[in-house]
């Protein structure tokens, strides 16, 4: 895979495309909405004091009628909300049951346990491949009774479209924008150690999962004496060579850092594990084609795809996503598709499955801030035919608390959401019982644009103020959410 990246990771990000005007009139999906309720609902919102623009709508689950909403048509940055749509996309199209094969050919001819050719590992797309999948893997490559391979080990990641990263105005150091292919591994991140011992600093990098932490060369590490960026990239041609601000590094402590070399990353962790069960393989290479002649040994199986949703709804993993909704396309169209194209066709297979909705999606994850929904669109997706049934179950149980943030009891698992959340921009919406027994829909959508334009000049993390702005809106939803479930 050839790769292009920027020496330095610490720059400005690129400007929202579209800008969001604040208190729009009160609409509705079907219905009319109940006056009543938005004078009460605008009240809330006012008293949250959040900058920016609050869109808010709850209605019926099994109706549609729109029972209260503020600012409903307001198209806003969805944030991670969108992985409730690619979801849908990908359990809808690939089937519940999908699964996605990591697969070992051999090229070649096996004598007595020698194989008198090549070796080749092949990604099939598994978003969440981990290092003990890998380890399996290899042992059942020794479970197939091959002990040598004379020839060469090649990787080959061309299984969905290859990406540097998938949002390319995000800060590059950041675990959560990694690199995506077909032949991914750990999330496509890499586990980064130190630890001050006297005046100096050890480190390590290495692929850690649960149970095992195989060290690694593809990613390398030095530590320089300054005061910023406090990490810099550069591509080796086969090696994530990173450097540290020695003043970023406090005694000890561990990060999560992208991988732009993810094939070989996975190679040579593979190779780790051959070599373990007596299997000696050569350094990896990558190559673009499957030969003709390679036949498979031995492969790994991901989760059914609902599983992998249902994981992707809880622990927001952005790679889990893209992947999900790449090979989607790819495999619903026979060939494969960059992260734009794709993205924009699941945006017509939304405006389609939703009624009449008008959603646009820059990628399948909400990562990238360009996306845009308004509140009343997603819940008319909420809301469309056979859609809760479907990815209800797989939603993120959310607590409902109050005031003083102890749980509810009497609203034990009455709510189930995608959340959504980048700097300035936070989001839920998903499902909710009512105190009367009712199950609605809601989406809570705010997002302040232009804070979040000048906290990207700042390349920081973290821009001043995000913070304090993300814990009001989550209070806000936490307020919403109690009203709604307890009728209080």
């Amino acid at each position: 895979m050839n790769l292009t990246r920027r020496s330095m990771l610490a720059g400005a990000m690129s400007a929202y495309a579209t800008s969001v005007v604040a208190e729009a009139p009160l609409s509705s999906l079907r219905p009319v909405a109940r006056p009543v309720y938005h004078d009460t609902l605008a009240r809330k919102i006012g008293r949250a004091g959040l900058s920016g623009d609050v869109g808010v709508v709850l209605a019926d689950a099994e109706t549609g009628e729109v029972i209260e909403a503020h600012s409903p048509d307001l198209p806003q940055p969805p944030a991670s909300v969108s992985k409730a749509v690619t979801a849908l996309y990908a359990i809808e199209n690939l089937g519940a049951e999908h699964q996605f094969n990591t697969t070992v050919f051999v090229d070649g001819v096996i004598t007595d346990g020698v194989l008198d050719g090549n070796l080749i590992l092949a990604g099939g797309g598994d978003p969440n491949l981990v290092t003990d999948d890998m380890a399996l893997l290899a042992q059942r490559l020794k479970e197939t009774g091959l002990t040598r391979v004379n020839g060469a080990f090649f990787v080959w990641d061309e299984a969905l479209v290859n990406l540097d990263e998938i949002d390319n105005t995000q800060l590059d150091y950041l675990g959560y924008n990694p690199t995506v292919t077909g032949l991914n591994l750990n999330f496509n991140r890499v586990h980064f150690e130190w630890k001050l011992e006297g005046s100096n600093y050890t480190t390590a990098m290495d692929a850690r999962s649960a149970n095992y932490r195989p060290a690694v060369t593809t990613s390398r590490m030095r530590i320089e004496d300054r005061s910023a960026p406090v990490f810099t990239y550069r591509d080796l041609g086969q090696v994530d060579q990173w450097t540290v601000a020695r003043s970023a590094l406090n005694n000890g402590g561990s990060r999560w850092l992208p991988v732009r070399h993810p094939a070989l990353y996975a190679g040579e962790v593979f190779a780790t594990f051959a070599r373990s069960n007596g299997i000696i393989l050569k350094t990896p290479t990558e190559i673009s084609e499957l030969p003709a002649t390679a036949t498979p040994i031995a492969s790994f199986q991901s989760q059914p795809l609902t599983e992998l949703m249902r994981a992707m709804m809880r622990y927001s993993t952005n790679i889990t996503a893209e992947a999900a909704g790449l090979a989607t396309t790819t495999l619903d169209t026979g060939q494969k598709w960059g992260l734009q194209a794709s993205a924009a066709r699941m945006s017509r297979w939304a405006r389609q499955r939703g009624g009449d909705i008008s959603p646009y999606f820059a990628d399948h994850s909400g990562l990238g801030d360009t996306s845009r929904m308004k509140a009343s669109d997603m819940v008319r997706f909420l809301t469309a035919s056979n859609v809760a049934q479907t990815l209800r179950p797989i939603m993120k149980d959310i607590p409902v608390v109050d005031a003083v943030k102890n749980r509810v009891a009497a609203a034990s698992g009455a709510v189930q959401a995608k959340t959504g959340t980048l700097n300035f921009v936070s989001n839920l919406a998903g499902y909710v019982r009512a105190a009367d027994g009712r199950n609605l829909a809601f989406a809570i959508f705010a997002a302040d644009v232009a804070a979040r334009e000048r906290g990207k000049l700042e390349g920081s993390e973290s821009p001043r103020g995000s913070r304090q702005w993300n814990r009001k809106a989550k209070a806000l939803q936490e307020h919403l959410l109690h009203g709604w479930a307890t009728g209080l």
